[in-house]
């Protein structure tokens, strides 16, 4: 049963692997392109100046929860960051380490023990995604020339 475990970990691994080099591409393919990087920088700005996310904004203020554990607004830092550094001649390199940079500062250096960076990591992945998915809906709705 151990064995079938690790087979099944390897798995989960392998597609998440291919996942990456899929997305990987893609994106190397749209950074080639100036005019797509910039209506889609264009579009990025837009959100934020529009307050298209308000609604995730609010989602983010955790109101329930402790006020010394609140976080602030750490995935809209740090997809600020990433609209920043992104320019028709970015490299996916810069864009991930961009990334890995902001990670290291706002959810593993601020982790004491390995259970309080599990949460902080757990929680940021959560409302990463649900930022992503926010971005991505509103690009698709109200903005399809940057969402192409």
């Amino acid at each position: 049963s151990s064995s079938l475990t690790e087979a099944q970990e390897f798995v989960k691994r392998l597609r998440r692997q291919t996942d990456l080099c899929n997305m990987v591409k893609t994106v190397r393919a749209l950074l080639n392109n100036n005019s797509t990087v910039t209506v889609l920088r264009s579009g990025l700005h837009a959100i934020f100046n529009e307050k298209s996310l308000d609604v995730t904004k609010d989602l983010f203020q955790e109101k329930f929860r402790n006020p010394k554990k609140r976080q602030k607004n750490i995935q809209l830092k740090c997809l600020k960051n990433l609209i920043s550094s992104l320019t028709s001649s970015t490299d996916i390199r810069d864009l991930l380490s961009s990334l890995s940079s902001d990670l290291q500062t706002f959810v593993i250096k601020p982790s004491k023990s390995k259970e309080a960076f599990k949460e902080q990591a757990s929680d940021f992945m959560l409302k990463w995604n649900l930022l992503l998915s926010n971005v991505g809906k509103i690009l698709t709705i109200n903005r399809t020339d940057s969402f192409g």
